[in-house]
C-alpha cells in the first residue's frame, strides 16, 4: 500500500525525544541564542487532512502552463524542442537513475560508457578533441572557463560580451570574486559584439575573450573576425558558449581557433522543467586537458583484452588536494547528460543537421510573416532561431493578451538590458507548425496596430 501522507502524532514526537534523551522539541534548539530565533508561532495556514491538502495543491498545480497545451515561443535559454520518447524509457531505467558517481568502474560500465559517447558526441559538436563528463550547466560551465582562462595565462583581466546571456555573466561576475578577476564588459551594436571597442580594450594583460554563438538575440557572432583580434595578441584566451544544436548546421568554433567550448545540452532531451536542472558542457585543447574542470571518462582494455571505460584525470577537490583542483565542483549532470546522449543518438547525425535546419528555416518564416504585419525586427544579421522584435506595448501586457490566447510569448527584453524597452526576444523551434506561428504573428500584428 501506497502512503502519501504521513502525518506524526503526539506520541511518535514523544517516541523520538526520549529515543535521543530530550524532554522538548525546544531542547533541540537550546545552542541557538535566544535573540536570532523566532518567539511565537510562525505564520501559516491551519492544517489540513490528506483529501483537503491533494485538493488544494491540485488546484494551485493546475494554475501552471504547460508546453503540451500552449505553443511556446520563449528561449532565451530554456528551449522548447522535441524529444523522442525513448529518452524517458532509458534515464527511467533504476541503474541510470539511482547512479551516483562510478567511483568502482568494474560495476559501473553502463553508466561510464554513457558519459563516454556524451564526451564524444559534444567533440564533435564542437570541434574540439576534449570534452568533460558534463557540468552542471551553461552559466557554470562559462565561469568555470574563465577561471580556467586566467589560471592558465595567470592574468586577472577578461573581456565578457554584453552579448552574452545575462545570467550566465552574472554567474561569471560571481566566480570572478573569489578569484580576485577584473570583468571588463564588451558593448553589443546592431546585435552583435562591438569589434571597434574590442579592438581597443583588447591588450596582452587580458586572460581571455568570451563570446556567444549564437548570442543572446540569436545573432551570429563572425567567429573568424573576432579570432583575428585576439589572436593579434599573445597569450590570450578565446572562450566560446555554444548552443549545440545550432552546431548542426554552423562551423563549429573549435574550427576559429577557440580554446575552450562551453554551453548548455538543455537542447537536447531536457524538457523546460521550470528552468532547470540542465547539463553543461566543456570541450578545450588538448594542452587545457589537464586543466578541465570535473573530470573525463577515458577508454581502456582490461587484462583479457576487452574494452572498458575508467574515470580518468579527476582534477576536482573530491579526488585531490584541494589547493591542486582545477574546480570546487563536485558532482555532475549524469542523468541529464544521459538524456542528451539518448536524444543525439536517437536523433541521428543526419536527423540533427535537418533539426538545426527546421529551426532556422522557421524562424525565417517568423521573421518574413512578423514584416508582413509591419512588427519591426530589429536586428538584420545571420541568426539561428531567435530574433528580435520591437512593439508598441509593454512586453509584460503583450505576453499577457498572449498567454489568454494560449501562447507563451517571448522574453522581456528590458529585464536584463533597460535600454531595449518594449523589445521582445522570439525563439522559433522545430516544433512549431505553420498555424501557430501564423497565429503568434497575427496576434503581435493585431497588438501593435
Amino acid at each position: 500500500m501506497e502512503f502519501r501522507y504521513l502525518p506524526m502524532t503526539e506520541t511518535d514526537k514523544q517516541e523520538m525525544l526520549d529515543a535521543i534523551g530530550v524532554t522538548s522539541t525546544e531542547d533541540l534548539f537550546s545552542d541557538i541564542p535566544s535573540e536570532v530565533r523566532v518567539n511565537g508561532a510562525l505564520n501559516l495556514k491551519k492544517p489540513k487532512n490528506e483529501y483537503q491538502l491533494k485538493k488544494e495543491l491540485t488546484e494551485m498545480a493546475n494554475k501552471n502552463v504547460n508546453l503540451k497545451e500552449y505553443s511556446s515561443f520563449l528561449g532565451a535559454g530554456v528551449y522548447d524542442h522535441f524529444i523522442p520518447s525513448v529518452v524517458d524509457h532509458v534515464i527511467s531505467r533504476s541503474e541510470f537513475y539511482t547512479a551516483y558517481t562510478p567511483y568502482q568502474p568494474e560495476i559501473s560500465q553502463g553508466e561510464l560508457q554513457a558519459i563516454f559517447e556524451f564526451q564524444t558526441m559534444i567533440s564533435e559538436l564542437t570541434g574540439m578533441p576534449v570534452s568533460n563528463s558534463s557540468m552542471y550547466d551553461g552559466g557554470t560551465s562559462l565561469a568555470e572557463a574563465v577561471n580556467l582562462s586566467a589560471a592558465h595565462t595567470k592574468k586577472k583581466k577578461i573581456l565578457l560580451s554584453k552579448a552574452v546571456h545575462p545570467e550566465s555573466r552574472a554567474v561569471i561576475e560571481s566566480y570572478a570574486k573569489g578569484q580576485g578577476l577584473e570583468i571588463f564588459e564588451i558593448e553589443s551594436v546592431d546585435g552583435l559584439t562591438d569589434f571597434n571597442q574590442l579592438e581597443r580594450e583588447i591588450d596582452g594583460d587580458i586572460a581571455s575573450v568570451v563570446i556567444q554563438y549564437p548570442n543572446f538575440f540569436g545573432q551570429i557572432e563572425p567567429l573568424d573576425k573576432i579570432n583575428n583580434i585576439i589572436k593579434g595578441q599573445k597569450n590570450v584566451m578565446f572562450i566560446v558558449s555554444s548552443n549545440p544544436l545550432a552546431l548542426g548546421f554552423l562551423t563549429p568554433p573549435g574550427e576559429f581557433g577557440a580554446d575552450i567550448v562551453v554551453g548548455d545540452t538543455q537542447v537536447f532531451g531536457i524538457p523546460a522543467q521550470f528552468g532547470g536542472p540542465h547539463c553543461g558542457y566543456f570541450a578545450t585543447t588538448k594542452k587545457l586537458m589537464r586543466k578541465v574542470p570535473g573530470r573525463l571518462v577515458g577508454q581502456t582494455k582490461d587484462e583479457n583484452g576487452v574494452r572498458g571505460y575508467v574515470l580518468t584525470l579527476q582534477a576536482r577537490e573530491q579526488h585531490i588536494r584541494r589547493e591542486k583542483a582545477t574546480s570546487n565542483i563536485c558532482s555532475n549532470q549524469a542523468l541529464n547528460a544521459l538524456a542528451s546522449s539518448v536524444a543525439m543518438s536517437s536523433i541521428g547525425k543526419h536527423g540533427l543537421v535537418q533539426m538545426a535546419k527546421l529551426n532556422m528555416q522557421k524562424a525565417r518564416y517568423a521573421k518574413e510573416r512578423l514584416e508582413k504585419e509591419n512588427v519591426e525586427v530589429v536586428f538584420q544579421n545571420p541568426f539561428f532561431n531567435e530574433i528580435v522584435v520591437k512593439l508598441n506595448a509593454p512586453i509584460s501586457t503583450v505576453n499577457e493578451h498572449l498567454l489568454d490566447k494560449g501562447i507563451i510569448g517571448g522574453y522581456d527584453l528590458s529585464t536584463a538590458y533597460p535600454e531595449l524597452k518594449n523589445h521582445m526576444l522570439v525563439a522559433v523551434t522545430e516544433i512549431r507548425t505553420k498555424e501557430e506561428i501564423d497565429q503568434f504573428v497575427k496576434e503581435l500584428g493585431d497588438i501593435n496596430g
